[in-house]
């Protein structure tokens, strides 16, 4: 490993359009089974920042990748990652030092980018004696510890979860010889650098370091040159297209009321040639309400958000993948995890934070080749914060157009029928929705549906949620019951009163028992004499009570004594004033 200051980097850029392009990834040294299995999927050829990777990859050496997002560089690291490892057919397996332990590590910011990689590096490797594992946080620990006890070779993983299972003793990270950051920029966003760097101190010196990210920030290029010796620079922009956005993207941005989003939502949803659609909202609650609104309005759609466990996170994307549900609500939680060619539409609900969140949000369309659309709402109070990121991106649109849901141009500009309306009629109510979409259980304690209509899927309107909300509580009434007879049944056992002591300090154990002694000594004496104390002291007791009564009677007698003779002195005093009145008269 080299220092900051004696790193170097090499930079590869495209200088111009190669005249011919191989047909196979086996012409760039690819095992021939990797591309076999490549090939049963229908990816044949590779992309141009996997054309420059390959080579440099499969002799070693260390990569800074730089592409925009959707351009394919998952394969671009996974392929010579797969192929560099030793399997268990291979000569050289008896001769590694812990035959099963990993021997190449990919950390991703996030568990749905997690899937995403783990499962393409699980398509490539179908036909390769190479096992791949994703290990991520949400679910269970005790399957992750069963695969790593098993043995596998590559190991795909968010760094919170391969920390835990590291300090756990269960993931052996001293045979690892290849290692990848991808999304470098996410990880220091999210605040992953401090796990990160956790991660890279457990590593062995002599390894493969490969790193890539659609930007490339400052500090990423700090890390970079920190734990990479020499790093290659490859930066797979094409050269005609000087735009920081994706040329396959069309960008569309109106000014709207919040008030009448819902509506625009759902007449844009209804545009021709309108597939797979991702809506990306600002917070869980709005991800939540706009899916429930959605599908009130008959759209098939599903929430995907922080507040969903692991199990219903997966059941949305796995619905989504499966055309089970084609809208997807969701935070930016998703904004690097879905990878699905055929997303058309991309809609920011609410205007993103920065240039760099809504290039990885409108990445998720125009993706392989495929062209897409990126919608966005701007709010009056967002304005200013568009214009930043519209300055940033050179998109040419710092004052966006007020649109409405009636206005002619939104028909015009995403091509919706005349005269469409924003709820989705019956008959074109198709899709199966979410509740189609097998849901697995692990155990967490959070919600498994973003809301109360989710869980009811979107197609099927013969059940009444009420109805069995209603159920629930008469048997919940009828369990009550039964828990009430069933106690009043039971023997009731009264609660002896706990005593407690108290230890004088100073006081030895000795001491103290001789005083229990004592005491105890004591209270034998006096129940002797208790029952006459008892007899005599309810004696007194009798006798002071009647003496109370007799001289409570005799006070108040006297005070009735004394008003009697009060109102007898005021009637003769009155008596003489009137004839004292009438003498006079």
């Amino acid at each position: 490993m080299t220092d900051a200051q004696n790193a170097t980097t090499d930079e590869a850029q495209p200088s111009s359009t190669p005249q011919s392009s191989p047909k196979s990834f086996a012409d760039f040294g690819v095992r021939q089974d990797i591309s076999d299995a490549l090939a049963s999927v229908g990816i044949v050829s590779p992309f141009p920042i996997q054309e420059m990777t390959l080579p440099v990859a499969l002799a070693g050496h260390d990569i800074i990748g730089q592409a925009k997002t959707g351009t394919g560089k998952t394969l671009g690291f996974g392929l010579p990652t797969i192929q560099r490892v030793v399997g268990r057919d291979d000569d050289q397996w008896g001769s590694l030092q812990k035959p099963g332990a990993p021997q190449a590590l990919i950390l991703v910011p996030t568990r749905e980018l997690a899937i995403q990689v783990g499962n393409d590096l699980a398509v490539a490797s179908k036909l390769r004696n190479a096992r791949v594992a994703t290990l991520y946080g949400g679910v269970p620990y005790e399957p992750q510890v069963e695969q790593l006890t098993k043995g596998l070779e590559v190991v795909v993983g968010t760094p919170g979860r391969l920390i835990d299972l590291y300090q756990h003793g269960a993931l052996t990270l001293t045979q690892v010889k290849t290692v990848v950051l991808d999304e470098a920029d996410e990880m220091l966003d999210l605040g992953f650098l401090p796990s990160v760097e956790k991660i890279m101190g457990y590593l062995p010196t002599d390894r493969q370091t490969m790193l890539f990210s659609a930007t490339m920030p400052g500090p990423v290029i700090t890390m970079a040159r920190k734990y990479m010796t020499k790093p290659m620079h490859i930066s797979a922009a094409d050269p005609e297209d000087h735009a920081k956005t994706k040329a396959s993207i069309r960008q569309v941005v109106y000014r709207v009321h919040h008030m009448d989003k819902d509506e625009m939502l759902g007449r844009i949803l209804r545009a021709n040639g309108r597939g797979r659609t991702v809506i990306f909202t600002k917070t869980k609650r709005d991800a939540a309400r706009v899916a429930d609104e959605l599908i009130a309005r008959g759209f098939a759609a599903a929430p995907l958000h922080g507040d969903l466990n692991q199990g219903a996170r997966e059941q949305a994307l796995r619905a989504f993948r499966n055309g089970k549900v084609d809208i997807l609500v969701a935070t930016d939680v998703a904004a690097r995890g879905i990878d699905v060619e055929d997303v058309t539409h991309v809609i920011n609900h609410r205007v993103p934070e920065d240039e760099k969140t809504y290039l990885h949000r409108t990445g998720r369309t125009g993706r392989a080749g495929h062209e897409g659309t990126a919608v966005t709402f701007v709010d009056w109070e967002d304005i200013a914060r568009w214009r930043l990121i519209n300055d940033a991106l050179d998109l040419g649109v710092s004052d966006p157009v007020e649109t409405y849901s009636s206005s002619e141009h939104l028909f015009y500009d995403l091509d919706i029928p005349p005269g469409t309306k924003g709820r989705l009629p019956r008959s074109e109510q198709t899709l199966e929705g979410l509740d189609a979409e097998h849901l697995d259980d692990y155990g967490d304690s959070r919600s498994s549906r973003g809301s109360s209509r989710s869980s009811r899927g979107s197609r099927s309107r013969g059940s009444k949620s009420r109805g069995s909300r209603g159920g629930s509580r008469k048997a919940k009434s009828e369990k009550r019951g039964d828990n009430s007879s069933s106690k009043d049944a039971a023997p009731k056992h009264e609660r002896r009163p706990r005593r407690r002591t108290r230890r004088v300090e100073g006081e030895t154990v000795e001491t103290r028992t001789e005083k229990t002694v004592g005491k105890s000594a004591e209270k034998k004496s006096t129940k002797k004499s208790g029952a006459a104390k008892d007899s005599s002291a309810e004696k007194t007791l009798t006798e002071k009570t009647e003496s109370k009564g007799s001289s409570r009677r005799r006070s108040r007698r006297r005070s009735g004594n004394k008003g009697k003779a009060d109102s007898t002195a005021a009637k003769k005093a009155g008596r003489k004033k009137s004839d004292a009145a009438s003498g006079e008269e």
